[in-house]
């Protein structure tokens, strides 16, 4: 979920003793002129605590593009955990001719990953995105795990 209340984030406790390894995944539909990209290939947090990641976006075409993404989170159990505060999913994104922009995400794993028997396992996170050339009146679907 995006967009959590700020409340929450100033609550949270961070589980130290529990590092998880985040990575990041970048692609774009085969139409999608744009190059897309991570600007990170991972970054450790623990949970409880917010992270800041980037993505670069450019539209190296000669006429402008608008893109819309979506992203899943892998393993998809972890998912439910993994809180996004501002990112830019979703979000009609339009870039003009050459146009290059950095794409902030900024995140927390919630505290309650540590306690969960099922994430136990679990230290490897990835954060993937995948960019689509954007249609009018276009919806693109949620992930499962809203």
């Amino acid at each position: 979920g995006a967009g959590r209340g700020a409340e929450r984030i100033e609550r949270m406790e961070p589980v130290r003793d529990r590092v998880i390894r985040v990575t990041f995944n970048a692609d774009t539909h085969a139409s999608m002129q744009w190059n897309f990209k991570p600007q990170q290939s991972e970054i450790y947090v623990v949970p409880g605590e917010t992270a800041l990641a980037f993505y670069k976006a450019k539209n190296p075409t000669d006429k402008p593009v608008i893109g819309i993404s979506t992203y899943n989170v892998v393993p998809f159990e972890a998912g439910q955990y993994f809180n996004k505060i501002q990112c830019f999913c979703f979000e009609e994104q339009r870039l003009n001719p050459q146009e290059e922009v950095d794409m902030p995400v900024f995140f927390y794993i919630d505290p309650e990953f540590a306690e969960d028997p099922k994430m136990a396992k679990v230290d490897l996170i990835t954060l993937s995105y995948t960019f689509f050339e954007a249609k009018e009146g276009q919806k693109l679907p949620l992930p499962g795990y809203q």
